[in-house]
């Protein structure tokens, strides 16, 4: 009894230095991050595309990123984005940016299309503007990731 009250205790303790350092990360300032891309894909029922891009941050710092985009649905064709700009919110530190944004799509365009959405990931969230060619029509929902470029 004497020791489960002793774990109990201590797990406890553990959860609440946990719970300090995430509100600790919650209190340090936002600041402002911005996207820069390009982006090339194809989709038939599923969707896939893969680029670069470079973010960067009002404290000075960037970062390159690596971009793939994968979903599935009703959707056809092939697409190409060039100077593609995105913004984000909520971030406290550039790394803050990495990782899976949940994505969801409507789009048609023929030879000359746009497209706009926004993406969350957590309390982050992405939103995304482009301009490019290429012939597309569809609804499709999948998974947007920011991976660091090596």
């Amino acid at each position: 009894m004497k020791h489960t009250f002793l774990i109990t205790l201590a797990l406890t303790g553990m959860g609440l230095l946990g719970a300090q350092q995430a509100l600790a990360q919650d209190e340090r300032p936002e600041i402002g991050c911005k996207l820069s891309f390009s982006l090339s894909g194809w989709s038939a029922i599923v969707s896939s595309a893969h680029g670069k891009g470079v973010v960067t941050c009002d404290d000075g710092s960037t970062m390159p990123v690596l971009i793939t985009a994968k979903g599935g649905g009703i959707t056809a064709g092939r697409t190409h984005v060039d100077d593609g700009h995105g913004d984000f919110t909520h971030v406290h530190k550039i790394s803050d940016v990495l990782g899976h944004y949940a994505q969801g799509e409507a789009h048609a365009g023929m030879t000359r299309s746009g497209t706009a959405q926004v993406l969350t990931k957590g309390t982050v969230s992405l939103a995304l503007a482009g301009h490019g060619e290429g012939i597309d029509l569809g609804v499709d929902v999948g998974e947007f990731t920011l991976k660091r470029a090596q």
